[in-house]
């Protein structure tokens, strides 16, 4: 996500970081590379200047050495972004969430996305189609919730949203959280605002979230502010952050409205959904990382009863290939290696090539392919595949044999490396990763 604005970014620490001593002129530079990247990001210009002007005013103020200047860029690119973490609390029940945005924004899809959210936090969830004007909208919606598996209210034959939530009203009330799915249009006409503000009264909703592409453009400002005047929008969910590399100007739109971003989408499918830390979004696309991300997303598909299965098995000195394919089918659950990658401190400034990620990727898929034409006893202990059972496997598969000697060579590498963490304290282990600033 932002590529374009990352390396620019990263590209800026490093000349703080190679730079013999920190001066005026040195400051005047990295303010026009930041002004220059964050524009060409779609970020509003007044806001832009705005922020170098904090950055410059601080780094003379405070005499920055080169530490401290990377510092006074973290903290004020967290800033424009809306500086502390801001999460939706489910304070009682049923709790309303209605979403609002143009057409195209991605509200059918993040109302699945927010239902897996909360579903698997053990809420009972449904979902309530007031989209009467779109053509297949309410049919979307439904779709949508099937596959989640949460119940939806929709009334294809009505055309009044407000008749369609009364219909549904007393149903509804008996869930933990009702997502409500409302019309959208090309722009946000007076109709439209009619009626937001009808069904705002009506419906009393707890929050009114505004959903906005990340390709909008600087226009992001502008509607955001049309959208809270229309029905004083709560917070903001930012779509199709996988997509484009200008979405400066939808992740400052909170600048405008006071409200706060509160999850961002980061590719199509309903568990590429993350939490905004402002924080850990600027640490990663600095190249810092962001562990509390990756641990996030490790929780959320990592079995815990089979991760203690293994751990016991590991403090035993045990590991087998079958481990090494649970932790791959775990791994692959997180998302691609490449959205990894940026997560983890460090990683994104060995400026690996995306063709080598992609290669890896195929590599996993077809070690899957290797493991699943072995038989028990070899997935148990590897060390007896000599180069008739190597052919076999290959033929079974359809791979080629130096791909299974590649698997055997990574499979004696991770157990190589288990048994040097085994004696380790993880607690001690996480703090050589964690600290305020990963990477300085």
């Amino acid at each position: 996500m932002l590529e374009s604005l990352s390396t620019s970014l990263k590209e800026t620490l490093w000349k703080v970081k190679k730079a013999l001593f920190i001066d005026e002129t040195l400051i005047n530079e990295l303010t026009k590379d930041l002004q220059r990247s964050l524009i060409k990001a779609d970020v509003n210009v007044k806001l832009v200047f705005e922020f170098t002007n904090k950055i410059k005013e601080r780094a003379l103020k405070e005499k920055a050495t080169k530490e401290t200047l990377i510092t006074i860029i973290y903290e004020e690119l967290t800033n424009i972004l809306g500086k502390e973490q801001t999460q939706i609390k489910i304070t009682k029940k049923p709790f309303k969430i209605m979403l609002v945005g143009l057409l195209g924004s991605g509200k059918s899809t993040t109302v699945g996305k927010l239902a897996r959210y909360y579903k698997n936090r053990n809420y009972k969830v449904c979902s309530l189609g007031l989209d009467t004007y779109r053509p297949a909208a309410r049919e979307q919606l439904k779709q949508v919730s099937d596959k989640i598996g949460i119940p939806c209210f929709i009334d294809e034959s009505e055309k009044s949203p407000l008749k369609v939530y009364k219909k549904f009203k007393a149903e509804i009330e008996k869930f933990d959280i009702i997502l409500i799915d409302t019309a959208g249009r090309h722009s946000l006409d007076k109709e439209l605002i009619e009626e937001l503000n009808q069904l705002k009264k009506e419906i009393n909703s707890d929050e009114s979230i505004l959903v906005i592409s990340a390709d909008i453009g600087q226009a992001a400002i502008q509607q955001a502010q049309s959208f809270h005047e229309a029905c004083n929008i709560t917070n903001i969910i930012v779509t199709k952050m996988d997509g484009t590399a200008r979405a400066g100007g939808a992740l400052t739109a909170s600048s405008s409205t006071g409200s706060k971003i509160v999850f961002i989408g980061t590719g199509e499918k309903f568990e590429d959904l993350e939490e905004f830390n402002p924080k850990g979004f600027i640490s990663r696309i600095l190249g810092l990382g962001d562990l509390d991300a990756l641990l996030k997303k490790a929780e959320e598909v990592i079995d815990k009863e089979s991760a203690e299965e293994l751990s016991k098995r590991v403090l035993k000195g045990d590991f087998t290939l079958i481990d090494l394919y649970d932790q791959m089918s775990e791994m692959r659950k997180m998302g691609p290696i490449s959205k990894l990658m940026e997560l983890i401190p460090g990683m994104s400034h060995l400026k690996i090539p995306k063709e080598a990620l992609e290669v890896q990727e195929e590599k996993l898929k077809r070690w899957k392919f290797i493991m699943q034409s072995m038989t028990k006893e070899e997935l148990e202990d590897p060390e007896i595949l000599d180069s008739d059972r190597i052919t076999r496997i290959a033929k079974g598969c359809g791979c080629k044999e130096s791909e299974i000697r590649d698997l055997i060579k990574q499979y004696r590498q991770s157990k190589k490396m288990v048994k040097m963490m085994k004696d380790q304290d993880p607690e001690k282990l996480m703090k050589k990763f964690k600290g305020k600033l990963p990477g300085m």
